[in-house]
C-alpha cells in the first residue's frame, strides 16, 4: 500500500512546492490547498454528492447495457464464425468511429435526454468487452471441448465448467476496460445539454474560471473510477475461487 501511494504523494508534493516557490500560475494551477477548499465546500453544499450521484447512474446505466449486449453478441459470434463474418464489416466500422462523432446522430435520433448520454457511453464501452469476451471463447484449449464432448456434458454444464472457467480471465479484462471507457466517455455524454453530473460539473467551471473546481471533478472521476476498478478485481478473484471450488478436487 505504501509503494502504492509513494508516487500519488510525490506529485502532491511537487506540486505544493511548486506553487510555494511561485513557478507555477496559480490562477490557472491552483495548488492543492485551493483545490482542497473547493472540494470541501462542494461536499459541503451537497453539490459535488449530487454530480458523484448522477454521473454514477448514467455510467452504471450505460455499463450495464453494454454488459447485457456485448456477453450474449460475443457468445453467438464466436460460437458461429459464419454469423461472425456476416457483421464483421459494420461492427468494425462502428469499433473505429469515435462516439462523440456520433453525438449530432444521436441527439436528432434520441433527443437531448439521458438516452443520448447513455448510447454514447454504450458504444465507448461495447467493443473492449465484446472483443476480449470473442477471444476468450475462441482461444478455449480445443482439448477442453473434446472433453467435454467425450463425456457427455450438457450444453449449460460446458458452459459452466469448460468454457466460463477458461475465459474468465478474458471477461474481467473486457469489464475492466470497458468500464475505464465508460468513464472517459462520460464528460463527452454530458456534453450534451446536461444539468448536472462531473463532466457538467468541469465544464460549468471552465466557463466561470474555476480551475480549482475543474481539478476537483478530474480529479472524482480518476479516484472513484479507481476505486470500482479494485472493486471489480477483487470480485473476479472471488469468483475465480468458487469456480475452482465448483470444480472440485
Amino acid at each position: 500500500m505504501l509503494q502504492v501511494a509513494l508516487f500519488p504523494c510525490a506529485v502532491l508534493f511537487l506540486w505544493w512546492l511548486l506553487g510555494r516557490c511561485g513557478l507555477l500560475n496559480t490562477y490557472l494551477t491552483p495548488p492543492p490547498g485551493a483545490v482542497w477548499d473547493a472540494g470541501v465546500k462542494a461536499l459541503a453544499s451537497g453539490e459535488l454528492w449530487e454530480n458523484v450521484w448522477v454521473s454514477l447512474a448514467r455510467v452504471f446505466a450505460g455499463f450495464s447495457l453494454t454488459v447485457g449486449l456485448a456477453l450474449p453478441v460475443a457468445a453467438l459470434f464466436a460460437l458461429m464464425p459464419d454469423l461472425e463474418r456476416v457483421f464483421k464489416l459494420p461492427l468494425e466500422f462502428m469499433r473505429i468511429t469515435p462516439p462523440l462523432a456520433l453525438i449530432p446522430l444521436l441527439i436528432l435520433w434520441l433527443g437531448i435526454g439521458e438516452a443520448t448520454k447513455i448510447a454514447i457511453i454504450v458504444l465507448a464501452s461495447f467493443f473492449p468487452v465484446y472483443l476480449n469476451v470473442v477471444e476468450g471463447l475462441k482461444n478455449t484449449d480445443p482439448r477442453l471441448r473434446e472433453m467435454a464432448r467425450t463425456i457427455d456434458l450438457t450444453p449449460w454444464d460446458t458452459f459452466r465448467h469448460v468454457l466460463l472457467p477458461s475465459t474468465l480471465p478474458a471477461v474481467i479484462t473486457g469489464l475492466r476496460i470497458g468500464f475505464g471507457y465508460s468513464w472517459r466517455a462520460l464528460i463527452g455524454a454530458e456534453l450534451v445539454a446536461a444539468a448536472s453530473g462531473l463532466g457538467y460539473m468541469i465544464l460549468d467551471a471552465e466557463e466561470l474560471a474555476r480551475p480549482d473546481r475543474i481539478f476537483v471533478g478530474i480529479l472524482c472521476i480518476g479516484a472513484l473510477g479507481y476505486v470500482f476498478d479494485v472493486l471489480l478485481s477483487q470480485a473476479a478473484v472471488r469468483l475465480g475461487r468458487r469456480l475452482h471450488l465448483a470444480k472440485g478436487p
